[in-house]
């Protein structure tokens, strides 16, 4: 049934990938020319009295993966680093004498990164800026992601025609109900949690009061953590830059400037003026400036590029994405992969402790059980420590939870602990296209798994039991490895997620921290001093295999239309549908996808 659902959505995914592959014709042809260029590229060494320039467009990955073809043959990639690539450049970037500056360019399209993503390079930033060193920040329009980290500067430039928006957040979910009825496709679900909001989208079509409350509540607490943050770097106290949030919305630049939000209202050349001071350059020279991109920065760093020579280890096991059964693709944490990848740990004597970053909003319930068996396995060779991103929920909470130590950013998105069984049926669309079926069978529950009819009352009796033994067994393990009482985690969990922030105070998460003090805490536990390094996993392969591999199943996209850029979104919201492969069809899952903006 799960495998027929997959096929048929993957059929609309293919139908939309099809209308896009219309604009890519002649990608082939490239191929072999932008691996040689690629190649033969040498880029400028770092001359004294740089400013180091960090573009707010780059996407900030916790594990840098390869590109895809879109990204590597668009007209302007898709700059795509690291976090820890990010944060050790800035970390290094304040201590090198020859870089006098950091300057925030904030000119293109921001990259979208999470919140708790952000707030771990905005103390790199803050860091960076308490040794002495200058930053400042341009935009033509700040949004308030970018202006998130912007409010780190000395100096916020805004160009004269732009705005800051400053409205608060907000979280859209799509509702296929609607959809699904209209083409005649029969849901029936079963769930356990009044929080657990997953399988909304399928039966509403609108939030549940139980999901408007807990959204409302997980917002206001992301919001209040970037009052209080941007308030302290501005000098304005959160009830000010509420009262602007409400009262404003957008700021036009003069305006903004005379509330305090910039501290000037100008052109990019006015923000090479200021780097110019910076530098020491003639400041009759408006066209350059002495710069060097972050990119750049990290492959000519000797102390970012130098190899540690100790044979004392610290794995960081990145597990990104959906949780599904099988290995997954890149984009998945597929359970296989990663119990062998733990597995492999376990056994590597130089491997002296493990980090694990999760950021996930969860998937099959199965799949998250074997990657905790693992875990926990492996926990009793050497200390396993967890690091949540920017979302670490459901089947993300699941595999943390056994891990000697979590740790996650106050606006980080967890929790979710509830389990529901998704069980579609397609005889109404079948019927109204002249499709029916019929079955022979030996007992009275053969083709419960069918999905070419509804489930009976003593089917969904039946996965009722099963759904709710899984979220037994979910509950039991929070109560057994977070120390926690029974009662305690019925009360926390019914599938509600909760802030990071939150998450410390019940008991769910450890400490308050990013990647960077999750390592620490597993080098100290491993009691290796400063006797070690990191190797991270799963171990990136060389790009350009990569690229010849996947240019079979994706195609070259510049999206430059408004219609192309709403036919790759609508296919990433349907690809979901991918994911949802476990063998008993039931899911600890967050909602599919929890957009803040």
């Amino acid at each position: 049934m799960s495998q027929f659902l997959k096929q048929t959505f993957a059929s609309i995914i293919g139908t939309i990938t099809g209308m896009l592959i219309l604009l890519t014709a002649g990608t082939s042809g490239l191929i072999f020319l932008l691996v040689v260029t690629t190649s033969a590229s040498k880029e400028p060494k770092i001359k004294d009295k740089s400013v180091l320039v960090f573009d707010l467009s780059t996407q900030i990955r916790d594990a840098q993966t390869p590109k895809t073809i879109q990204q590597v043959l668009a007209a302007e990639p898709q700059n795509t680093l690291s976090l820890r690539q990010v944060l050790q450049s800035i970390d290094v970037a304040a201590k090198d004498d020859r870089i006098v500056g950091l300057f925030l360019d904030g000119r293109k399209v921001g990259a979208g990164n999470g919140y708790a993503t952000m707030e771990e390079v905005r103390q790199a930033l803050e860091k960076f800026r308490a040794t002495g060193k200058k930053i400042i920040a341009y935009d033509v329009d700040w949004s308030e992601k970018e202006y998130y980290l912007a409010s780190t500067a000395d100096k916020i430039l805004l160009n004269p025609m732009g705005m800051i928006e400053f409205n608060g957040l907000n979280s859209r979910q799509m509702f296929l109900k609607g959809a699904l009825e209209k083409y005649g496709v029969g849901i029936q679900v079963v769930r356990v949690g009044d929080y657990k909001s997953a399988i909304e989208p399928f039966t509403r079509q609108e939030l549940s009061p139980e999901n408007r409350q807990q959204t409302k509540t997980l917002l206001t607490g992301l919001w209040d953590k970037f009052l209080v943050t941007v308030g302290t770097s501005r000098k304005l106290s959160p009830e000010e830059l509420q009262q602007i949030a409400n009262d404003k919305g957008y700021i036009e630049s003069q305006e903004a400037q005379k509330i305090g939000l910039i501290d000037e209202v100008g052109y990019y050349d006015n923000a090479t003026q200021e780097l110019r001071k910076l530098t020491g350059e003639s400041t009759k020279e408006a066209s350059s400036v002495r710069t060097i991109e972050l990119k750049t920065y990290i492959a000519h760093n000797r102390e970012l590029n130098k190899r540690n020579v100790s044979r004392n280890k610290i794995a960081i096991v990145y597990a990104e994405g959906s949780i599904v059964g099988g290995k997954g693709n890149l984009e998945q944490i597929g359970a296989d992969r990663l119990a062998k990848e733990f597995r492999e740990l376990r056994k590597n004597k130089d491997i002296k402790a493990i980090v694990l970053r999760v950021n996930s909003p969860g998937g099959s319930a199965t799949a998250s059980e074997i990657i905790l068996r693992e875990i926990l396995l492996t926990k009793k060779e050497k200390p396993v420590v967890v690091s949540m991103g920017n979302v670490a929920a459901s089947g993300g909470y699941w595999i943390s939870a056994g891990a000697d130590q979590i740790f996650a950013e106050e606006n980080t998105i967890t929790g979710s602990i509830g389990v529901f069984g998704l069980l579609p049926n397609f005889q109404e669309i079948g019927n109204n296209n002249g499709i029916t079926w019929d079955v022979v069978k030996t007992g009275n529950f053969s083709d419960m798994n069918s999905p070419y009819r509804p489930k009976s009352a003593a089917e969904l009796a039946i996965y009722e039991k099963l759904v709710a033994q899984v979220y037994r067994l979910f509950l039991d393990k929070v109560s057994e490895y977070r120390n926690l009482p029974a009662q305690k985690v019925r009360e926390i969990a019914q599938g509600r997620v909760w802030s990071g922030k939150e998450a410390v105070k019940i008991g769910l998460v450890d400490q308050i921290g990013g990647l960077e003090k999750a390592i620490a805490y597993a080098a100290e536990q491993a009691e290796l001093e400063k006797d070690w390094h990191i190797e991270e996993y799963p171990q990136r392969r060389n790009w350009e295999n990569e690229i010849f591999e996947r240019f079979t199943s994706e195609q070259a996209v510049n999206p430059q239309d408004n219609l192309t850029i709403e036919l790759m979104k609508l296919k990433q919201e349907l690809a979901v549908f991918q994911t949802l492969n476990d063998p008993r069809n039931i899911y600890a899952r967050m909602l599919f996808d929890f957009l803040v903006d």
